[in-house]
């Protein structure tokens, strides 16, 4: 049931489909691949302005540190694009944090640019539903619930980052200082095509090891060298060895080697870990160190491993439970059906619940075929799923919510 007052705020989305695709397609335009920081930075402009009218406080914040190895083997800074930073009602009692991504996995060279129709209610483009049509949903619910009788109740964040395709290396710290400032989370990855959401993850850690062996004549002396190449091999394979119904491993690439007379003295391997549980996390820690130690031995050769879990697993616990219960009922007053299910794949929603955060994290509009050239948005979904973030952020307002 819903109440004659959250009945008229959400009748103010009704017809709310046309400005929200709007938005999404002005901002689809611009690329705002992960890399691109010229792109980034007019996105972020682009965003600064369509939140302005809320009234907050905005502001960028630059990306922290970080670095990454060169297929030289050698450690380099990594810039990443700013970051905004939105703030409602600081000292509000209830504080509810809404994140969402500006970047995108497509380059500024990559052929996918623009967007166009496939049919009257489906919506090819970069990034429309990951996730520019998920901060689109995010700001007409907030649209809404400031002209609400509830709002004066409730506090909100809002965290646009530049790099979360990219794992949120420099965004983290920014997270995860406003995840332990409010009360719960919100974030607006798409809902699969049938609405269904995510809801357990499994976590995501990027490594690379670079491999320093010792060159030498492959007919003379071979013998005299320390072959890199093997010795990343090695690594990949021992790594793979760790792989468990809760632990997938991926070596997915080997830098390297030269002329075929030459033992080759420097490799370098890259991998991806997806633990479902923090004691897989830790045994795929301690297998790092095992392996790294063991073909460090086997084959003579100095190893650094750069890299570390950026994304925590995050299982539906019973403290996730009751945030997602209050959305599925927030979905049964609008007469939509909301489930979830358990999926492999990772977003800021992982570092959030990491702090202890309630939080869901697909309360975009419905979509499909991500991090692909066939990515869609259901247009059908914007003003129901912003209705259905509208309501939630009412419901949070009236019920105190504390974590």
């Amino acid at each position: 049931m819903l109440l004659p007052a959250e009945s008229a705020v959400l009748a103010r989305l009704d017809g709310g489909r046309g400005a929200m695709l709007a938005e999404i397609e002005a901002w689809a335009a611009v690329n705002s691949g992960s890399r691109n920081l010229e792109g980034l930075a007019h996105t972020a402009d682009l965003l600064a302005a369509a939140f302005a009218p809320l009234g907050a406080e905005i502001r960028r914040v630059p990306a922290a540190a970080a670095s990454w190895i060169t297929p030289a083997g050698e450690a380099q800074p990594l810039a990443h694009g700013d970051n905004l930073h939105i703030v409602m009602r600081p000292e509000a009692a209830v504080r509810v944090l809404l994140t969402g991504h500006m970047d995108t996995v497509f380059a500024a060279d990559h052929t996918f640019q623009a967007c166009r129709w496939l049919d009257a209610d489906t919506l090819n483009g970069p990034g429309v539903a990951d996730m520019k049509g998920g901060i689109a949903v995010m700001k007409a619910a907030l649209t809404a619930f400031e002209a609400s009788p509830f709002a004066a109740q409730l506090g909100w964040e809002v965290v646009l980052n530049s790099d979360e395709e990219v794992s949120s290396p420099g965004s983290a710290p920014l997270l995860d200082a406003a995840a332990r400032r409010c009360h719960l989370g919100l974030t607006y990855e798409p809902a699969l095509p049938d609405g269904t959401l995510a809801g357990g993850r499994a976590g995501s850690g990027n490594f690379t090891a670079s491999i320093h062996g010792r060159a030498a004549h492959a007919g003379r002396n071979p013998g005299d060298g320390r072959n890199a190449i093997l010795a990343a091999a090695d690594l990949a394979l021992r790594l793979a060895g760790l792989i468990g119904d809760d632990l997938s491993v991926n070596p997915a690439k080997i830098e390297g080697g030269g002329p075929n007379n030459i033992v080759p003295d420097l490799a370098v391997l890259r991998w991806n870990m997806r633990p479902r549980t923090a004691a897989a996390q830790m045994r795929a820690e301690a297998g790092i160190n095992e392996a790294v130690a063991a073909v460090a031995l086997a084959h003579d050769v100095g190893i650094h491993v750069h890299g570390h879990f950026a994304r925590p697993p995050k299982p539906m616990d019973a403290h996730q439970q009751r945030l997602f219960e209050l959305v599925k009922d927030c979905g049964a007053a609008l007469g939509i059906g909301i489930g979830w299910r358990d999926t492999g794949g990772v977003c800021d929603g992982n570092n959030l619940a990491a702090t202890g955060l309630s939080v869901v994290d697909t309360l975009g509009p419905r979509g499909g075929a991500i991090h692909s050239a066939d990515e869609f948005l259901c247009a059908d979904s914007l003003e129901e799923r912003a209705k259905l973030s509208a309501l939630l952020l009412m419901r949070v307002a009236q019920s105190g919510w504390q974590r």
